[in-house]
């Protein structure tokens, strides 16, 4: 029996060396795999692939006769980019397919006037705000859509993406929801000026300039529903914290060196939205 554990012994010993070996190659791959974050990844490839809407005016849309995406939110990071030295893909769709499409990792940032909340934080990474606003209200001119405060939405139509922080305040409050999927400011504004729907909740610097866009529209903002205070950010997955350092740090420089507030002006009629309203809010 000794003879024979003494033929195979060499056997052994060369098995659990070329186990060991292996082993220690999977460790390392499963280390190097471990050591690429997506910011490395981005460099290799030179490039951001960021999700936004193209029809959001004026965070994210094309100008008439233009084939070339702008707006406020696609000029930061049109500069975010250049100063990563890097390029910059936009895939447009629907805001409920943005944060879909970071998950599965199509896209690497989302910006479309995406507000952070922290039901939003246990899942994504929201940068340094780049914009700050407040909830308002778009009804019909002649009657306020028979509407006073928040508190008379029940049975009310708003229309809406259904995962946005306002349509959640519309369902919290008893609104009917009517579902857009990627559609046009004018379709939003005109379904409530011929009653098909009663009320948009939306950002206050979005609704006044999709307002000024269509004066002959029979539709007004609330006088006295003001709610929300919020902040939108550039989003991105959570865990990646080189990713998410490098655009702070750049979103920080923009905000210093007066970037934010050029490109908001050219934007939002001379606004600053880079800064915080000083306004006393509905609860």
């Amino acid at each position: 029996m000794f003879k024979y554990i003494k033929r195979f012994a060499p056997m052994v010993i060369v098995g659990l060396l070329v186990l060991a070996i292996s082993a220690c190659s999977n460790d390392e791959q499963k280390e190097s795999e471990e050591t690429t974050s997506k910011w490395d990844e981005i460099k290799e490839e030179g490039k951001l692939v960021v999700a936004t809407s193209g029809t959001l005016y004026p965070t994210s849309y094309y100008k008439e006769g233009s084939d070339e995406i702008t707006g406020y939110e696609v000029e930061v990071v049109k500069e975010l980019a250049k100063r990563l030295d890097l390029e910059v893909e936009f895939k447009e769709m629907g805001f409920d397919g943005m944060l879909t499409s970071l998950k599965s990792g199509q896209v690497d940032l989302a910006a479309n006037d995406i507000t952070d909340t922290e039901k939003r934080q246990e899942k994504f990474t929201f940068s340094e705000p780049v914009k700050y606003s407040y909830g308002t209200a778009i009804v019909r001119k002649d009657d306020l859509s028979g509407i006073e405060s928040l508190d008379d939405l029940e049975g009310k139509i708003a229309a809406g993406a259904s995962t946005t922080v306002y349509m959640e305040v519309a369902r919290e409050n008893g609104a009917e929801e009517k579902i857009y999927s990627n559609a046009t400011n004018e379709q939003y504004l005109r379904d409530v000026s011929t009653g098909r729907t009663d009320i948009i909740l939306n950002d206050y610097y979005l609704q006044t300039l999709a307002l000024a866009a269509f004066p002959e529209l029979n539709i007004t903002i609330h006088p006295d529903i003001k709610y929300l205070p919020n902040n939108q950010a550039i989003v991105m997955n959570n865990g990646n914290d080189e990713l998410e350092k490098k655009v702070n740090e750049t979103v920080k420089e923009m905000k210093e060196d007066g970037t934010l507030k050029e490109i908001s002006a050219e934007f939002f009629n001379g606004a600053d939205v880079s800064v915080e309203p000083d306004i006393d809010f509905d609860k």
